[in-house]
């Protein structure tokens, strides 16, 4: 018996992509969790600017942007609307998990959009991530770009 090799002709090989393509297009996103989100959303932040420094000692405000979005409290579930939550001197979460809470995590789930921080001295890194009705990132997530500050 002849043993046959792989069809490795660009047409076999290009319906193998394809196939590859369907299938992961097919299959649900576990990049991000079950509550979605407009394409077009996003989070900033408005105060403090990236590379601005603050003065140590005392709380200065943090105030949270979003367009094309609404915000609501925590176990509010309404279409396109979810709550902020600032990240603190650390990278983003598991998209598919919910948001841990700590003193780098922290929850504005009664809908808050500015806070007061206060931070020890140094070089700090702020960022936003909404979360839905349970505190899971949004699909697709929706975050803000990552500013750095300094306190003095």
């Amino acid at each position: 018996m002849k043993k046959r090799s792989a069809d490795t002709s660009p047409r076999a090989r290009a319906l193998f992509a394809a196939a590859a393509l369907a299938t992961a297009l097919a299959a649900p996103c576990a990049f991000a969790g079950p509550t979605a989100a407009p394409a077009n959303a996003y989070a900033y932040i408005g105060y403090p600017n990236d590379g601005q420094t603050v003065p140590a000692g005392k709380p200065f405000k943090v105030w949270f942007g979003l367009r094309y979005m609404g915000v609501a409290p925590r176990g509010v579930k309404f279409p396109n609307t979810g709550h902020h939550h600032l990240l603190i001197d650390v990278d983003l979460p598991p998209m598919d998990q919910e948001i841990p809470s700590d003193r780098n995590h922290l929850h504005y789930g009664a809908g808050e959009t500015e806070t007061l921080l206060e931070l020890p001295p140094g070089k700090h890194t702020l960022q936003l991530l909404m979360g839905d009705d349970k505190h899971i990132p949004t699909n697709p997530p929706v975050y803000s770009k990552k500013i750095t500050i300094y306190v003095k």
